[in-house]
């Protein structure tokens, strides 16, 4: 009996055994086979290739763009016991206060807790997202209308990219400013002035990175034969020849000077006169292109292409070059002042410092307008225009820059009227920018060729290679002796005549003033441009320089304007170095009373 007892005790429970054996093995099947979404076995991670930087000559960042992520979560996968940890771990991570994060949490289903989040702290919250699932803090929810189970954790993702200008305002317009443009939820920036626009090819990225493969536990791509890799290429980079140091310190002079001269604009530039190198060119007006106001639109233009203007006296020289290297006026010729009043048709010329005769070149020094409307009736019409044309003006000046005024110059028919070939050669009836009379100037300080103006010096790729943009080539505007004599005729204006505001001891300095009525509307106005454009030289460097002053309301005059800014302009390139002064030191006189 107890025997029997025993057998059915240990059946009992060998059934108990094979049935809970069983059980498991259904509910294993079970699961097996029940529908879910279960993790890929495979991942792909992408990362956006991004626009290239403006670089200064110094190395500076001016322009660049930074990657904006968005943090999202769903709230309905926080698991409600460890809804507190989210918000602390997140507020730490992110730097957005707890409670803003709450009242965000509040919202059910999708929520996106910040849409600029900066690419470094995105990689932190990257990191985050995977403690997060570590520590649990998501939980698994069935889906009540597809029956399936998933899990959504916290997701960053790159949303845009934003355009920073380190040194705000500096630099503008030249630099310029882009728009956004949004694809497939992606917002990008696209230039619309400037450099931006002009180089937008080079700058845009031009291959997003992708990677794809097998994963681990971590949702990490591991490498091997099934994965695939392909390499994000950046924008090219833009390297400028101009540096931030000079540029800071002549913006700053520029905003003084403008006060001081209680000037609409002025605007200056410096280029090598060797190689068409920009040192700096600057403008009094200038704007943040992050946050244009509507204050900020009459400065969105470069003005030193997009502003053309009547040059006044300084396209005397231009004129007086021409006739110089034609054989049609010796520099000792006398002319005839006519005391100050010449009059040709029915238009009368006159000159503000009157004279009954001066050597040619002194109608230079002295800016005649009486000398040069009789020297430049040696000139015909067509030799006139051609000479025009050969000093660059009615054609483009930069090719770095976009949307250039090119101006306008007589046609031949009209400068072979004696009237049109007189008032042209003091700077009327014909339009130039300032890039335009650089470019032309540089004629006298390089042997009679012409270079081009060049704002950038190379670009640089994702291997930080350079790929250096060579020089345009030089034209021979006027024989190498006309133009040492046409620089010799400068520097004795400002030894001489209406420069001599810009001497500067130990250096070659040259340059030529000019004054001109504003039109408006078809009709001069009581109002002035001034300029003057010329070169400052050492033992080892040449640089052409212009500065131009827009309305000032302190003078009329070039020599209390334009004068002053150009000095400027060399003591600042002598204490930056680009100039050195070349002053003998006087040996010390020993004292008389010491023996």
């Amino acid at each position: 009996m107890k025997s029997q007892n025993k057998s059915k005790k240990i059946f009992i429970l060998y059934t108990l055994l094979v049935g809970g054996f069983l059980l498991f093995l259904a509910v294993m099947l079970i699961n097996t086979l029940k529908p879910r979404d279960l993790p890929s076995l495979y991942t792909k991670n992408t990362s956006k290739a991004t626009r290239g930087s403006i670089i200064s000559a110094d190395g500076f960042h001016i322009a660049t763009t930074v990657k904006l992520y968005k943090a999202i979560v769903n709230t309905y996968y926080i698991d409600s016991k460890k809804a507190d940890l989210f918000v602390k771990l997140f507020s730490i991570y992110s730097e957005i206060p707890s409670k803003e994060i709450e009242k965000k949490l509040r919202q059910k289903g999708v929520v996106v807790l910040s849409y600029n989040i900066p690419q470094k702290q995105a990689q932190y919250l990257k990191q985050l997202a995977y403690e997060l699932r570590r520590l649990k803090v998501f939980i698994e929810r069935k889906n009540p209308v597809t029956g399936k189970t998933s899990l959504h954790g916290l997701s960053i993702i790159e949303s845009g990219e934003s355009r920073e200008y380190a040194y705000n305002k500096l630099l503008t317009p030249i630099i310029g400013y882009p728009h956004k443009v949004e694809e497939d939820g992606y917002t990008y920036v696209k230039g619309v002035k400037g450099l931006e626009k002009k180089f937008e090819n080079e700058l845009q990225a031009k291959q997003d990175e992708l990677s794809q493969g097998p994963r681990d536990v971590n949702s990490y791509i591991l490498l091997n034969k099934s994965s695939f890799t392909k390499q994000e290429i950046n924008g090219l980079d833009i390297k400028l020849n101009i540096p931030v140091s000079l540029q800071i310190r002549v913006e700053k002079m520029l905003d003084a000077m403008q006060e001081d001269l209680r000037a609409k604009e002025i605007m200056v530039a410096v280029m090598d006169s060797s190689n068409g190198k920009i040192l700096t060119m600057a403008s009094s007006n200038r704007f943040l292109p992050r946050e244009i106001k509507t204050s900020d639109y009459p400065y969105l233009n470069s003005s030193m292409i997009e502003y053309s203007f009547e040059p006044g006296s300084v396209i005397k020289t231009i004129a007086f070059a021409l006739l110089l290297d034609k054989g049609l006026v010796n520099p000792y010729d006398m002319i005839n002042g006519h005391n100050g009043r010449y009059t040709i048709g029915n238009k009368t010329i006159t000159d503000e410092h009157r004279f009954d005769f001066l050597s040619a070149e002194n109608v230079i020094v002295f800016s005649s307008n009486v000398g040069i409307a009789q020297l430049a009736q040696k000139l015909s019409g067509g030799d006139f225009n051609q000479g025009l044309i050969d000093f660059g003006f009615s054609k483009v000046s930069t090719p770095d820059l976009i949307y250039e005024r090119v101006g306008s110059i007589p046609n031949v028919m009209q400068l072979n009227s004696e009237i049109y070939k007189a008032t042209c050669s003091y700077g009327y009836g014909i339009r130039v920018n300032l890039m335009q009379l650089i470019r032309a100037y540089s004629v006298f300080n390089n042997n009679g060729r012409m270079v081009t103006p060049q704002i950038v010096n190379s670009f640089i790729d994702n291997y930080k290679r350079e790929i250096l943009i060579p020089n345009e080539e030089q034209i021979q505007v006027i024989k190498p002796t006309t133009a040492q004599r046409m620089k010799d005729i400068l520097i004795k204006t400002v030894n001489e005549g209406t420069g001599t505001k810009t001497k500067i001891q130990g250096l070659e300095v040259g340059g030529k003033t000019g004054t001109a009525h504003i039109v408006e509307e078809g009709k001069y106005v009581n109002e002035y441009n001034t300029a003057f454009v010329g070169f400052a030289n050492d033992e080892k460097s040449r640089y052409t320089i212009g500065a131009i002053v827009i309305k000032p309301k302190k003078s009329q005059f070039a020599a209390q304007t334009a004068v002053p800014v150009f000095k400027k302009i060399i003591e600042i390139l002598v204490e930056e170095s680009y100039l050195k002064p070349n002053i003998i030191e006087q040996p010390s006189v020993p004292d008389a009373g010491l023996n």
